[in-house]
């Protein structure tokens, strides 16, 4: 039980970067601000959205070729649009100046 500790607290860690990830998302995009970080905001999520979808599109795919069933995580497809979104956002952040 002791040498499970650590893959514990490890997990832990990561559970706990990902909701702030995924509340980070939120409060990014609906916090205001001037016209270049909104076409920045806007971008990410355009992209994310592009991202996201072809991602469904695939696994939708994928589980109709296979004959698998539809199942899917919501916490697992959060916190990926999360990880799509803020590497959009540091994207086009630095491609824009800010």
């Amino acid at each position: 039980m002791a040498k499970y500790v650590g893959i514990l607290i490890f997990c832990a860690a990561i559970l706990l970067i990902f909701i702030a990830l995924d509340i980070g998302m939120l409060i990014s995009i609906v916090r205001s601000g001037d016209e270049r970080r909104q076409i920045i905001v806007w971008k990410a999520s355009a992209f994310t959205l592009m991202g996201v979808t072809g991602a469904l599109i695939i696994e939708i795919i994928e589980n109709l070729a296979t004959g698998q069933e539809m199942t899917m995580n919501p916490f697992v497809h959060l916190t990926a649009t999360a990880m799509v979104y803020f590497g959009a956002l540091l994207f086009f952040k630095k491609r824009h100046g800010g």
